[in-house]
């Protein structure tokens, strides 16, 4: 009896943790959950490009939002502020070359004034 409560429990964290993985988006980067918001991170060189997205993958106008990126680069913590730019792209350059899968966080303000943070293991 104990058995099968224990593989339910092993069963239902390990479908948790799958879930809560980054994936890969449409414009080559990783895409994780900025509050009601998909955000994919896209880092070439010295820009950063992160993509706004709804819940159901639809294309969220970037107009109005502003956000900044906190990337590690080096050991170190590299500040990015990020503009919107054209459709759903906001954009930002960093002081030095990124690497393509730099781990950090983004944050993000709405044109409403909402808050949302995203992180990229």
């Amino acid at each position: 009896m104990i058995l099968p409560r224990v593989t339910l429990v092993a069963g239902l964290l390990a479908a948790t943790t799958a879930y809560a993985h980054e994936t890969s988006g449409q414009h080559g980067g990783r895409v994780t959950d900025a509050g009601k918001f998909h955000v994919e991170l896209v880092a070439k060189g010295e820009t950063v490009d992160v993509f706004l997205s709804d819940e159901g993958q639809k294309p969220v106008p970037a107009a109005g939002f502003k956000g900044t990126a906190i990337l590690v680069v080096g050991g170190k913590p590299a500040r990015v502020p990020l503009a919107p730019a054209d459709g759903n792209r906001l954009t930002g350059k960093a002081a030095t070359a990124l690497g393509a899968s730099p781990k950090g966080a983004v944050q993000l303000t709405g044109p409403d004034g909402a808050t949302a943070s995203g992180k990229f293991n």
